[in-house]
């Protein structure tokens, strides 16, 4: 706690969030005063980790921890300690990482989920590198979810009619937004690089550097909460829903991978001389052949599967193809060096830890076990036929129901992850299912109610 402890003098910090990711990416923890923070061991229920996106808990609670509902013990990462930038009282935030009471990494803890995939290629002799692409919407406020969300008002007294993809003066309406944006990533250290207008209106996107995975899903959490408060401040929402407008694209958080060998130093997906390697068709072939019995953990909501559809940019197969984005598996251009192979399962409303730990997981064991991927595909995806029953090229799940179906299949990817975690995810994500089918839609009172 010393490092802590002199930074927090340094920077005369009052108060001290500590702070966990729990199942659903969600930031959970508590506000304590500095002086009790550096004098006590933080602590939360066990329970904390299973809630649900309702901060409601699934009917098998204590068939997941002990039925006395026992503590953990939080341990700060030091590395994760940032000053809140808009709040007037000198405040720190900082991602702790789960122990149980016995001293051990908690099985229920995302952030562990990912640390153990880590684990698993420093055995190899490996280090992961990740990097996230973060798509969101701006709409306006709205306080009634029986309504249709609507795009800000821009500086012309106008919402945005037509879509403006990559457009520079679309951008600029938005410019306050974004000056108070950067100010905040910069005072967290969260490097953020290229900003975008994404295709639907008032849909941005925002890239990071590439980096460690572990720290990548740090920012990635710290920065989702800061684009909500920075929107907040000026008067309208941001949303990380997958899919917000029905007729507009979804938001996705791709993940770009590549490998490195701790011994070289060298990325493993790329010979001196451009050619892939065995490493990079084996990684391709994990993703392949694993991704759909674990859909489920980068769509992790009945909306998220409203996302896939054709002509918006989402995967709606298991294809891979260089520089196609029609692909659920694509490798862009890059150098030798920067090879990589980027993953576009993922939404945005995915846990950032989960699902980068997922995709590195699949391509690790894609490299284990020697998985040979497909052939390259080559043309649109959205326009291959039906009919290919080829295993690798059948359409990827369309509902959570079928996707948590699943995720129970026993897969070798589930001893990296961690089984309880699997099992807890599953009941989590089943009672929230359960929940949402109990709901009568206004689409079944406006078609239903007079006319059958």
């Amino acid at each position: 706690m010393c490092t802590i402890e002199a930074w927090l003098k340094k920077h005369h910090i009052a108060d001290v969030e500590c702070i966990i990711p729990d199942l659903t990416g969600m930031a959970r923890g508590k506000k304590i005063p500095t002086s009790k923070y550096l004098s006590e061991k933080p602590r939360l229920p066990e329970g904390t980790l299973l809630q649900d996106v309702r901060g409601d808990f699934c009917a098998e609670y204590f068939d997941l921890i002990a039925s006395e509902d026992k503590d953990m013990l939080l341990v700060a990462d030091e590395s994760t300690i940032r000053q809140i930038p808009w709040l007037d009282k000198p405040t720190a935030q900082v991602i702790h990482d789960c122990y149980t009471m016995e001293g051990d990494l908690h099985p229920l803890s995302s952030r562990n989920v990912l640390k153990r995939v880590l684990a698993e290629y420093e055995n190899c002799g490996l280090e992961a590198v990740a990097a996230a692409e973060v798509e969101f919407y701006l709409v306006q406020k709205n306080t009634d979810p029986s309504l249709e969300l609507q795009p800000p008002v821009t500086r012309s007294g106008r919402t945005e009619r037509i879509r403006q993809p990559y457009g520079i003066e679309t951008l600029t309406d938005y410019q306050p937004i974004f000056d108070t944006l950067y100010r905040y990533c910069d005072v967290q250290h969260l490097s953020i690089d290229t900003l975008v207008h994404e295709l639907g209106p008032a849909q941005m996107e925002i890239n990071f550097l590439h980096g460690d995975p572990l720290a990548m899903a740090d920012q990635v959490f710290m920065f989702k909460r800061t684009m909500r408060e920075v929107a907040l401040q000026h008067g309208v929402y941001a949303t990380f829903m997958a899919k917000p407008f029905a007729d507009e694209p979804g938001s996705s958080m791709h993940i770009h991978q590549s490998v490195i060998d701790k011994k070289t130093g060298k990325n493993i997906f790329s010979a001196e001389d451009g050619t892939k390697t065995e490493q990079f068709y084996y990684f391709l072939g994990g993703l392949q052949h694993h991704t759909q019995d674990l859909l489920a953990l980068y769509a992790p909501n009945v909306n998220s599967y409203r996302r896939f559809t054709k002509e918006q940019g989402a995967p709606i197969n298991l294809h891979w193809s260089y520089d196609n984005r029609t692909v659920g598996i694509r490798v862009p251009n890059a150098t030798v060096a920067a090879t990589r192979i980027e993953n576009r399962f993922a939404g945005i409303d995915c846990n950032p830890y989960l699902a980068i730990a997922t995709s590195l997981a699949c391509g690790l064991v894609g490299i284990k076990n020697k998985i040979k991927p497909d052939q390259a595909f080559e043309g649109c995806a959205y326009e291959e036929k039906s009919d290919n029953k080829s295993v690798n090229n059948r359409s990827i799940e369309t509902d959570l129901g079928q996707a948590l179906s699943n995720l129970e299949r026993k897969d070798a990817v589930h001893s990296i992850i961690g089984e309880k975690f699997i099992q807890a995810y599953r009941y989590v994500k089943l009672e929230e299912l359960e929940q949402f089918n109990r709901i009568i839609t206004p689409w079944e009172r406006e078609f239903l109610l007079l006319n059958v």
